[in-house]
């Protein structure tokens, strides 16, 4: 059985990789490539924004706790 040639699709033309002259490769790994750190980056944003979040979440936290302590006890009237 023949290996499948990588058919890459463009503006709806599909082309043939193993057509491809030696720029139109190196511009295809180029996309590739940045089409992978792309990914990679948002994932990493993700993170970031769900840890930022995070972190506020707790400052608010914190400074609620604190308010709280720093209330002035009100007088027992029992």
């Amino acid at each position: 059985m023949e290996p499948e040639s990588n058919v890459v699709s463009i503006n709806g033309t599909d082309y043939i990789e193993d057509d491809f002259d030696e720029r139109q490769r190196y511009l295809i790994n180029q996309i590739r490539d940045l089409q992978l750190k792309s990914n990679n980056l948002r994932f990493q944003l993700d993170q970031v924004v769900v840890a930022q979040e995070r972190f506020t979440e707790e400052l608010i936290k914190a400074l609620e706790e604190n308010t709280k302590e720093e209330a002035i006890p009100q007088p027992n009237l029992n």
